[in-house]
């Protein structure tokens, strides 16, 4: 239902709904690639606007891993072993995050990034460092909110929700970029694949890259959210720092540093 709500092109209806959108969450059309509001055609084509170039510039150097999404922090830092923080007094397995516990080995003890994406937010995601798709893989599940407060009182809440997970080969090592579906529409797409969610409830799948098949660029457009959501960025063990102000709470934009590589030839390489 709030798929085919959020679809609707009948042109009073549509332009209501996005003036209401845009007046409730204080949407800053000036950095939108078109700033009309009239001009889309549905509010789900609002919601998921794209920037005008050069909204979103990437830092010169010394930062190897940018934001992936526009968003609020809600967790950061190095898993314990196998387990990482959804919240305070929440904890889930990256097994379970990535649909099978052979993909996880190599984020074992790693670093992960958790940006929470409101409704006000740009809704792309876009590549946090370079990187060649080695898999894709879709796990279906249910679609909670994401929410501070649900995360807080939902166990496992990430990893029991709808995502899509595509894992790269970097500079920086094996990094996963995992997409979290949420509340009403819960779609997510990928540039490689277009939509993958809706419909929900299909079953679980897996997608293999060969070496070339699909490189970004950092900062390279990689998916986007049709509503919803979170996305969680896993990085192997001893290879990136978080830089000093990316805390809890703390607000992201897509290309804002967050990490550095902790080897200095490889970041060198990278940049």
């Amino acid at each position: 239902m709030m798929h085919r709500f959020a679809t609707v092109r009948w042109a009073p209806f549509k332009d209501a709904q996005i003036r209401w959108f845009a007046r409730r969450y204080r949407i800053d059309l000036g950095e939108a690639l078109e700033p009309d509001p009239r001009r889309y055609p549905h509010l789900n084509d609002f919601f998921t606007r794209p920037l005008r170039p050069g909204a979103r510039p990437l830092p010169d150097a010394g930062a190897d891993i940018v934001s992936p999404a526009d968003g609020v922090v809600s967790t950061i830092g190095h898993a314990a072993g196998a387990t990482a923080l959804q919240a305070k007094g929440r904890h889930y397995t990256l097994g379970e995050l990535l649909g099978a516990e052979a993909d996880a080995t190599p984020y074992l003890g790693g670093s992960y990034l958790t940006v929470y994406l409101s409704p006000r937010d740009y809704h792309r995601v876009h590549m946090p460092a370079a990187g060649a798709l080695r898999r894709l893989r879709y796990i279906p599940g249910r679609l909670f909110s994401v929410n501070a407060r649900t995360s807080r009182l939902v166990p496992r809440l990430f990893a029991r929700n709808e995502r899509v997970v595509a894992h790269f080969e970097t500079d920086v090592g094996q990094m996963a970029v995992v997409l979290v579906g949420a509340l009403l529409v819960g779609g997510i797409e990928t540039v490689w694949t277009g939509p993958i969610t809706p419909p929900h409830g299909q079953p679980a799948f897996l997608r293999t890259y060969p070496d070339g098949a699909q490189h970004l660029r950092r900062g390279e457009e990689m998916g986007r959210f049709n509503m919803g959501s979170t996305v969680i960025v896993l990085l192997e063990p001893g290879r990136v720092d978080w830089l000093d102000g990316t805390d809890v709470g703390a607000r992201l934009r897509v290309g804002t540093a967050v990490g550095r590589c902790s080897d200095p030839e490889r970041s060198a390489a990278q940049r």
